[in-house]
């Protein structure tokens, strides 16, 4: 029957029924997790797919529950986070979810990644308005409920306890395995009574060990001499082509991008006011140069976490170690939020819970408001962990009114540092001069101005210099008060702001400029001791916006009336203008006047002739000569201690002290002291590089194995704790942490016995069991830079420059500047070197990295999803790059011989020679006369295919 409740080869229902029926049904979806059939083929079709791919990752028990909220339940979403229930059955408009992924509100915005595609959030919007069936089942949802083990009792979860030295187990087919590796796997699949795969394919293998394991595709000269090198003897074969491949260059380059990903690394601050992070590939660099030499993990470890206080020998040491510690500073970070502790321990929380799913695979930031709801990790240890990072000054300062991090000057080699040496004393003696005559400036101004307050007469606009805009021609925003109280005044008075309702009023001043030209702009106000130290004025002028702060409790150094806010370029008749605010100010804020001076005028002179000479000075020496190189780092604090928690993680509600320290669960024996003029940042290193931490060899293992088998042996590689999941070979596991730790941390070796095992080598063509068992290749697609590289290295244009910058217009930027939010949101894509080069914004990607899932760079991401929707088949058909390296590739193509051209667009693009069938097809569409066109289209054809795209 019909769910409005008449037969349906009867009567039409009435409104009335209708309206019965509807609410009837959205009774049942709100108070029921059974759902009807239709409904339900839409949540598994459209809804659970999606939820999936792009929600579960941050809000489900099996991963972390960011933000209170579970989305993996009916019951999840229904209890809802930190703010509310998720999800309003029947009404999209006040459902948080919705609010959410729409991103109207610029503070609630899910993905934090990226906004969804126009398609999926059609599909939550009409899953929310049939009332949000979900027929999946969650359980209670708890809440406040302690569940997690205690210390004592999480030391025998298998994670937490001592790695063991295992031995390959026996196997019944002693003549399969090429390795232990195989021994243990193949003692896994006897028990099951399955057999391995078949070997894969030499061309499917040497496609499969260049992209691996340099990230690139191989040519078609590799591809021949492996092929003809395995004939004879493919152990060998295979062993002499790993090792050429693990000395290539490009092998840092595609295996540090994957610590890149761990290390949540970008170039820019995100958020609403980003900020760019213009030395951040200093720090790539410094990954891509750690990989291909080949550092062992605890060195790694610890010049990530403590390279400022480690000793050095030489100075490019000390750069290098120096430039490790931004592995600490490149964050995400809201740099403009105004409650500056809750500022720096935000900061905090975001360093511990990096640090602890980067090294340690745990969710330590659940441990922030609470004890951790299911690991053995106490708040106490969170807490401990705080007063590291407490201890530890990661932002310049906690007084500007945008916060910044702290730029470290790196040190040189020979020549290089003598040169920088002159150039720095001739600029610190230029600048005590400038300093010496600066003071003498303000004294005879203070003098004149305390002068004019007491007893000086005021002046029109007319008899000052330049073009001068008084404050009762300026356009205001909120209760300014006029005053004629000072008798200095300009015009008809000033006006001040009352000292109240902050952030309230501004004052904008638009200049009628007879000319385009660059002026100096400069502010009159009154000064006294109670007047506010950082009076905001933005100013924009034809090349962009500034903003500057003024200390009013300071004489205005020009004649006692003015300070000069800088030179800039404007454009004729009102095109720009200078805004006066009294956001975050703390006393009285006065406006005066404006006065635009043309550069280079008798006007601009007022300034004492000294001053000015030593200005334009150090100008002209700052902007020549070398310069000392700079980056983003950490450093100690000067006063170390202890951190207290925090009651339900508010900055201010205060609680216990708890001396710093690390992880009980993971500690055996002795914990490190700290001594009391350390942070801790050393010993903390220290314990996570130990051979007897339980959690690091096994991570690092897990991650390797995930990034060449597809998936870890333990699934959740980011989460070793009780909700991940648990290891599907654990003897296998620790047998390789434990041949890691005894071998020298050795990456390169890790990586070659895992590779050169046979269980690598087998084909693809295997059941869902045999590739859960690690006995047949999982066939997957290429990451989104493997993606790109491979078109620009088909169309041979792909610049293979090693390390340096990456972005253009990438200078040193003032944190209350909008300067660096152009930059970022308005920069265009052009370079073509290889992708790990490509700038990485918070808010602005590359459009092929967010369609084919580049990692979440907001968080420690271990392991990227693969999604399959329709806008990559649409990219490769229709983006302009797509289309233009097919075409690029084309003309590639064109230049061989005329027989040769199919098989060198196949080798080259999909690392084999075409099937009869394809040939065939190919001939037919091309024709005996084909076009560049023509070509194009192939070869758009075979960037567009699954071949391209995938891996066998």
């Amino acid at each position: 029957g019909s769910l409005d409740g008449v037969r349906e080869d009867g009567p039409s229902p009435t409104a009335d029924a209708r309206m019965v029926a509807r609410f009837l049904l959205l009774l049942m979806l709100l108070t029921s997790p059974v759902v009807a059939g239709e409904e339900l083929s839409f949540f598994e079709k459209k809804v659970r797919p999606l939820l999936t791919d792009r929600c579960l990752e941050c809000h489900s028990a099996q991963t972390k529950i960011k933000g209170g909220l579970r989305l993996d339940s009916r019951e999840g979403w229904t209890a809802g986070g930190d703010s509310g229930p998720a999800i309003i059955p029947g009404d999209p408009e006040k459902s948080l979810l919705i609010k959410a992924v729409r991103y109207h509100d610029r503070d609630l915005q899910m993905p934090e990644a990226r906004k969804l595609p126009s398609d999926e959030i059609a599909i939550l919007e009409d899953w929310v308005k049939m009332g949000a069936p979900d027929p999946r089942a969650g359980g209670s949802v708890v809440i406040k409920k302690q569940t997690g083990l205690t210390v004592a009792e999480g030391r025998n979860f298998w994670s937490y306890r001592p790695i063991s030295a295992i031995s390959p187990p026996p196997v019944r087919h002693a003549d399969w395995p090429w390795t232990d590796i195989d021994r243990f796997l193949l003692a896994k699949a006897e028990e099951s009574g399955v057999s391995p795969a078949q070997d894969a394919r030499l061309e499917t293998l040497a496609r499969r060990l260049t992209f691996n394991l340099t990230g690139l595709p191989p040519s078609p000269a590799q591809i021949d001499s492996f092929v003809r090198d395995a004939a004879i003897d493919r152990g060998q074969a295979v062993e002499r082509f790993v090792d050429e491949l693990l000395a290539s260059r490009h092998f840092g380059e595609h295996w540090g991008r994957h610590w890149l990903d761990v290390a949540r690394f970008a170039e820019s601050s995100g958020g609403g006011r980003t900020l760019l992070f213009k030395d951040a590939w200093r720090y790539r660099d410094y990954v891509i140069e750690s990989v291909n030499t080949d550092v062992p993990l605890p060195r790694f470890v610890r010049e990530q976490i403590a390279g400022d206080l480690l000793e050095a020998p030489a100075p490019a040491d000390k750069a290098r170690i120096l430039t490790a510690t931004a592995f600490l500073a490149l964050g995400p970070t809201n740099y403009e939020e105004q409650e500056k502790q809750q500022l720096r321990y935000d900061v905090i929380d975001e360093q511990i819970e990096t640090i602890g799913r980067a090294f340690l695979g745990q969710t330590l930031g659940c441990a922030r408001c609470h004890d951790h709801k299911f690991d053995p990790v106490p708040q106490r240890d969170y807490y401990a962990l705080a007063g590291i990072f407490a201890s530890t000054r990661t932002l310049l300062n906690y007084t500007d009114n945008v916060a910044r991090w702290i730029d470290t000057p790196l040190p040189l080699e020979g020549p290089s540092e003598e040169a920088v040496r002159a150039r720095e004393t001739k600029i610190a003696s230029l600048q005590a001069e400038l300093n010496t005559a600066k003071a003498e400036q303000t004294a005879s101004s203070q003098k004149r101005a305390a002068q004019s307050n007491t007893s000086g007469k005021h002046v029109s606009t007319s008899e000052l210099g330049g073009i001068v805009i008084d404050d009762s021609e300026a356009k205001l925003a909120g209760d300014w008060k006029h005053s004629t109280s000072v008798p200095s005044f300009i015009g008809a008075g000033y006006i001040h702001d009352d000292n109240t309702t902050k952030g309230e009023k501004t004052a904008t001043f638009t200049p009628m400029l007879p000319a385009m030209g660059r002026y100096e702009v400069r502010l009159a106000y009154t000064y006294a001791p109670d007047r506010a130290k950082n009076v905001r004025v933005t100013i924009l002028h034809a090349d962009g916006e500034e903003t500057i702060f003024v200390d009013e409790s300071e004489a205005p150094p020009i004649d006692g009336r003015f300070v000069s806010l800088g030179t800039f370029r404007f454009e004729k008749d009102g095109a720009g203008f200078v805004l006066v605010s009294n956001a975050g100010t703390e006393g009285w804020v006065t406006v005066d006047a404006l006065q635009f001076l043309p550069e280079g005028s008798a006007a601009t002179a007022g300034a004492p002739d000294r001053v000015k000479k030593l200005e334009a000075e150090l100008k002209q020496l700052t902007a020549s000569g070398p310069v000392r190189p700079v980056t983003m780092s950490v450093v100690d604090d000067s006063s170390p201690a202890d951190a207290q928690i925090r009651i339900r993680g508010v900055e201010k509600q205060r609680g216990d002290l708890v001396p710093r320290g690390v992880l009980q669960v993971a500690t055996r024996g002795d914990a490190p002291s700290i001594p009391a003029s350390e942070s801790g940042r050393r010993q903390l290193a220290d314990w996570i590089a130990s051979p007897d931490n339980p959690l690091t060899a096994r991570v690092f293992v897990n991650r390797t194995w995930a990034w060449l088998f597809g998936t870890g042996i333990v699934r959740t590689v980011d989460n070793l704790g009780t909700t991940g999941e648990k290891p599907s070979h654990p003897e296998l596991l620790d047998y390789l942490a434990a041949r890691y730790i005894t071998e020298g941390w050795s990456w390169k070796r890790l990586i070659r016995e895992m590779v050169t095992s046979r269980a690598w080598q087998l084909s693809s063509s295997g059941s869902s069991e045999l590739e859960d068992l690690f006995l047949a290749a999982k066939r997957r697609r290429l990451d989104a830079e493997q993606i790109r590289d491979g078109m620009l290295s088909a169309s041979e244009r792909l610049d293979m420059t090693y390390l340096g910058p990456n972005i253009r217009e990438a200078s040193g930027i003032d944190a209350n500047s909008n300067t660096a939010q152009n930059v970022e949101y308005s920069y265009v894509y052009a370079d073509t070197r290889r992708s790990v080069y490509t700038p990485a914004f918070r808010n602005n990607r590359l459009e092929l990295f967010t369609v084919f899932d580049f990692a979440d760079i907001n968080s420690s991401f271990g392991q990227r999803h693969a999604s399959t929707i329709a806008p990559q088949a649409l990219y490769l058909l229709n983006h302009p790059f797509a289309r233009d390296q097919a075409r690029a590739a084309a003309e590639v193509t064109m230049r061989r011989p005329e027989a040769e051209r199919l098989n060198s667009a196949y080798q080259r693009t999909l690392g084999r020679l075409p099937a009869p069938a394809e040939q065939m097809a190919c001939r037919r569409f091309l024709g005996s006369q084909p076009s560049a066109e023509d070509w194009a289209q192939v070869q758009q054809m075979l960037f567009a295919s699954a071949d391209f795209r995938y891996l066998d």
